[in-house]
């Protein structure tokens, strides 16, 4: 089954130029959607060319400049959809994580997630149609060690997603979130030493990090994730919103 409702389709994504938001944007574009890929402009200077796809530089902690760049694709034409891929990582405990580092993760990943998903959302309203589609972390519904600021903004945008996502299901728009485990993405491989012990020890888990393994004993792709936010935004998946879906290979033990 092939899935629809891209061909055609206008959509926004955020953190565009890597990882799971390249691979998301390249899917899109390969099934006939016009994508605006947005991403911070020195992401922007390693962008590939791609049909269908208009890059414009972002940083989506500046609410106005989310709102900008939301009318400036809206331009072109009504965005039918958005993906929120956007976001930073955070490597502190909680005892010393600096009240700096605290606000930037949440300015990125929990401000970021409201003003985009918000944005996107006033301008669907009054079409009565529209998918939205953000990416989390399966962190979000588990506590870490070392990196308490980055589950809690996960978890806060999470949540405030499902809230809009109640909000505009009288208005025929959906809201779901993609929570992925570990990715093999650079946000991942940028804290290993050694890509295959590190790659090793993250499938293995750890009882003394108080942190289970992967059960299908891999990695995802940024591809794995795309793939799943791709989903629920086609027609497809028409009677799912507020849901947040877990890519994590079984990790967090639940769905």
């Amino acid at each position: 089954m092939q899935l629809t409702g891209f061909d055609g389709a206008h959509a926004l994504v955020t953190g565009a130029a890597g990882g799971i938001g390249l691979a998301a944007t390249r899917i899109l574009a390969a099934s006939g959607t016009r994508v605006f890929a947005t991403d911070l402009p020195v992401a922007l200077e390693e962008a590939p060319e791609i049909a269908n796809v208009t890059w414009s530089p972002l940083d989506v902690s500046d609410p106005q400049a989310v709102t900008a760049a939301i009318a400036r694709a809206e331009a072109s034409a009504p965005l039918d959809l958005g993906l929120h891929a956007a976001g930073i990582l955070l490597l502190d405990s909680m005892l010393e994580t600096t009240p700096q580092d605290w606000q930037r993760v949440f300015d990125v990943n929990t401000h970021g997630t409201f003003y985009v998903t918000q944005g996107l959302g006033r301008v669907m309203v009054p079409r009565k149609r529209g998918a939205i589609v953000s990416v989390a972390s399966n962190s979000a519904g588990i506590p870490r060690l070392g990196m308490g600021g980055y589950p809690a903004s996960k978890a806060a945008a999470m949540m405030a997603v499902r809230c809009l996502g109640l909000e505009l299901g009288e208005h025929g728009i959906r809201c779901n979130v993609v929570a992925p485990g570990s990715t093999l993405t650079p946000m991942q491989t940028a804290m290993w030493d050694d890509p295959q012990a590190g790659a090793e020890a993250v499938i293995a888990g750890s009882l003394p990090g108080f942190k289970s393994g992967i059960p299908l004993g891999k990695l995802a792709t940024p591809e794995d994730i795309a793939r799943a936010a791709i989903f629920l935004l086609s027609e497809e998946a028409g009677h799912i919103t507020m849901a947040d879906l877990y890519v994590d290979g079984g990790a967090t033990l639940r769905a």
